[in-house]
């Protein structure tokens, strides 16, 4: 599946790889009440962002791909083939070619990919980083530059020292050993038409991606957002963020600027069609479609 909008000079494709019922909502968000989820059933079940037959969160893994004037971008680059993931079913050993049909079905293959930019190395946003080749790990995009957060990546391979964490081992490392990652700040400029932005509390060094030529056009959020429901209650955050309260505060710092400036938002894992704009709603916020 792929929607593409076009956002001033740029063109912004959406490539996902499954939209699904994935988790429990108390098990992925710990602070969230019975009655906070039970008074907001309705629209969450409404918008496809929870699953009335399962109860389950509906989640969607997805890249982005940025064409600008000057390169053609992949941000975030999902789960991948082939890789060892069993404390997650849907994802373990997956060998199938969603991700790359929908690549070809915007008329690309992985020699046009410039940058792979990865708002952070969790499992889900560097799985296509590489491909299993003659039993070995190599990266995917033949000609591409990957850019990894300069402390996320140090963090992370500082974890990875100390108690292996395959993601690490198979989609990071093998491009680092290829040399072909450029270690970056999270407020790095790619060109004039792309930006990161510091958006820290998921990860350490966690960034979003902000679009545009002189201006903000659209931001690509990343994981400092999961789900709507962390939009009406911003204080919530999900069980894999490594500073909880810098992720909330980034979160509702994030959704005042978005508010304030209406600005479109490109939504990791929000359910299709995940490209939304924020209003205000009590104390928390709620999304529109872009």
């Amino acid at each position: 599946m792929s929607t593409t909008l076009r956002i001033g000079d740029l063109t912004v494709h959406r490539i996902v790889e499954m939209e699904i019922p994935f988790t429990d909502p108390y098990e992925f968000i710990p602070g969230l009440t019975p009655a906070q989820l039970e008074a907001n059933r309705g629209w969450m079940q409404e918008m496809g962002a929870l699953d009335a037959a399962s109860g389950k969160l509906v989640l969607c893994f997805q890249s982005y791909v940025v064409r600008t004037p000057h390169h053609t971008i992949l941000v975030d680059s999902c789960v991948g083939n082939d890789k060892d993931r069993a404390t997650r079913p849907p994802w373990h050993m997956k060998n199938d070619n969603v991700w790359m049909r929908g690549l070809a079905a915007i008329g690309l293959t992985v020699a046009d990919i410039d940058i792979v930019m990865c708002t952070h190395l969790h499992v889900d946003h560097v799985g296509w980083n590489t491909k299993l080749e003659n039993g070995r790990w190599v990266p995917t995009f033949p000609k591409a530059r990957y850019l990894f957060g300069e402390r996320e990546y140090a963090y992370w391979a500082a974890q990875h020292a100390k108690t292996p964490i395959a993601c690490i081992a198979d989609s990071v490392l093998p491009v680092m050993e290829a040399k072909r990652a450029d270690l970056v700040s999270s407020s790095h400029a790619v060109n004039d038409h792309v930006r990161l932005i510091p958006t820290p509390g998921h990860t350490p060094d966690h960034f979003a991606v902000e679009i545009g030529k002189g201006r903000t056009e659209a931001i690509l959020t990343g994981d400092l957002i999961h789900s709507p429901l962390q939009a009406r209650f911003p204080a919530l955050s999900m069980r894999a963020d490594t500073d909880p309260v810098a992720a909330a505060s980034t979160r509702r710092h994030f959704l005042e600027r978005a508010c304030e400036n209406r600005t479109l938002c490109c939504t990791a894992h929000f359910p299709s069609p995940s490209i939304a704009r924020f209003t205000r709603w009590d104390d928390g916020f709620r999304c529109e479609a872009g």
